[in-house]
């Protein structure tokens, strides 16, 4: 894994000379450079790699917060800090990006598993409400009401009714009726 970060610093300005009389002016080296590293090695080995990507910001305030407390033993101050890439090899990305991937996937299809229970559900629901509108149906059937769908239905068929009665001929079993129109004849 490789870590790249930027921090910006500057001496506290009344410890400055105390700053060059102790460390010199490769305080940057001396100082900062091994604090670097060592934060980001102590920093880093509280996470897993993955936690390292998904808690990126915990983890710089972390570092920031060690710097800062660090480099203030040696006069110096932590204006600010930020992590600027972590690079990982290709194949531990890839395990990444497809864990993220089946995560997701299992959600959507809790997703879809939790809108099929309710589809199901409602489904059920209106079953039961048409039988109960059924049964409730029967129960106010009686003989009148049959009578008048009786006489509604008669009702329909005489209205559809042109006036013309069938025709039948034949004397046998089976007579012919309403085989279109007859022609007349005067004889």
């Amino acid at each position: 894994m490789d870590l790249s970060v930027a921090l910006n610093y500057h001496i506290i300005p009344d410890k400055t000379n105390l700053v060059y009389q102790t460390i010199g002016v490769e305080f940057k080296e001396r100082i900062i450079d091994p604090a670097i590293q060592e934060v980001m090695k102590a920093v880093s080995a509280k996470y897993t790699a993955e936690e390292l990507i998904t808690k990126r910001l915990a983890v710089s305030s972390e570092m920031q917060e060690a710097l800062t407390s660090r480099l203030l033993a040696s006069n110096i101050s932590v204006d600010a800090f930020s992590i600027i890439s972590f690079s990982f090899s290709q194949t531990f990305t890839d395990a990444i990006e497809a864990k993220q991937t089946a995560e997701q996937n299992a959600l959507k299809a809790k997703r879809d598993l939790d809108r099929i229970k309710v589809e199901a559900e409602q489904t059920i629901a209106a079953a039961t409400a048409e039988a109960e509108a059924l049964r409730l149906k029967k129960m106010n059937i009686s003989p009148d009401l049959i009578e008048l769908r009786k006489i509604e239905a008669n009702l329909k068929a005489m209205e559809k009714w042109n006036g013309i009665l069938p025709r039948v001929t034949g004397a046998g079993a089976i007579p012919f009726i309403g085989v279109g129109d007859v022609i007349k004849t005067d004889k």
